[in-house]
């Protein structure tokens, strides 16, 4: 760690802040949130290869597919912002797009299930 110059952010001296000011407890309580939400994520994606039956149907692993795609472009989105590379008030798009992943996975485990049949 001591070939690394610690970043100034334009102040001209050494600066150990957070890049985007001090995290609230909000934040904190949100990214918990969305981590915990991951593991929808991995449910819907074993799910997907496990129901109804142990031989997958094509259009589950398709499902599953996209669903993994969509996480892709999030996860990019995501470092991304922690980077530095785009603007805090791409937060918000980061969250539109995470609440829809967690929509499309209940979605999907609810059509894996056959619930309401």
């Amino acid at each position: 760690m001591e070939g690394f110059a610690a970043r100034s952010y334009g102040t001209g001296g050494p600066d150990n802040r957070p890049l985007f000011g001090e995290t609230s407890a909000r934040d904190r309580i949100i990214n918990l949130v969305v981590g915990s939400l991951t593991s929808l994520l991995l449910v819907t994606l074993i799910s997907a290869f496990v129901f109804p039956q142990l031989r997958p149907k094509p259009v589950n692993i398709f499902f599953a597919i996209c669903i993994f795609l969509c996480c892709i472009s999030a996860g990019i989105l995501i470092y991304w912002y922690r980077q530095g590379d785009l603007e805090p008030k791409f937060r918000n798009l980061i969250y539109y797009v995470l609440f829809s992943i967690v929509m499309l996975c209940i979605c999907a485990n609810l059509y894996f299930h056959e619930v309401g049949k």
